[in-house]
C-alpha cells in the first residue's frame, strides 16, 4: 500500500528547503564570491582587450612575429596557435596582477595590526631565587 502524501506536508517541506536555501544564498561568503566573479569576468575582459590591442601589436612590431597567426592542416582545418599564445599571455599577466592585488591587500590587513612579539613570562621572585640556590648548589657538588 502505497503511502499517502498530504499537501500540508509536502507545502512545509518545500518551504523549509527554500528557507534553507535562502539562507545559504544570503550568507556573506556566497555573496562575497558572486561579486568576485563578476568583477574578475569584467576584469578579464580588460585584459584581454589589453593583450590583443596592445602587447600583440607591441611583439609583432618588435620581433616581426604575428601572435595571430593559425597553422592549416588537413581538410581545410586550422590550429590557431596565436590565439594560444595570447590566452597564456592573458594568464600571466591576469595572474601577476592578482598576486599585486593580494600582496598589497595583506600589506594593508597588516597595518593596524602591531606586531606580537612574545616575551618570555617573566618569572616569580621565588622561582628565581630557587632557580638560584639550585645553581649554587650544583657548583658545590662538583
Amino acid at each position: 500500500m502505497a503511502k499517502k502524501i498530504d499537501k500540508e506536508t509536502l507545502a512545509k517541506k518545500g518551504k523549509g528547503f527554500i528557507n534553507e536555501f535562502k539562507e545559504f544564498v544570503m550568507r556573506g561568503n556566497v555573496m562575497d564570491m558572486a561579486i568576485g566573479v563578476i568583477i574578475g569576468g569584467a576584469f578579464a575582459d580588460i585584459v584581454t582587450a589589453l593583450t590583443k590591442d596592445f602587447i600583440n601589436p607591441l611583439i609583432n612590431g618588435i620581433g616581426g612575429a604575428e601572435v595571430g597567426g593559425t597553422l592549416k592542416i588537413y581538410g581545410g582545418q586550422e590550429i590557431l596557435y596565436g590565439d594560444f599564445i595570447t590566452s597564456v599571455i592573458n594568464f600571466i599577466i591576469m595572474a601577476f596582477i592578482l598576486f599585486l592585488l593580494l600582496k598589497t591587500a595583506n600589506k594593508v590587513m597588516s597595518i593596524g595590526k602591531k606586531k606580537e612579539v612574545e616575551e618570555a613570562p617573566k618569572k616569580a621572585d621565588d622561582v628565581v631565587l630557587l632557580e638560584e640556590i639550585r645553581d649554587l648548589l650544583k657548583k658545590q657538588v662538583k
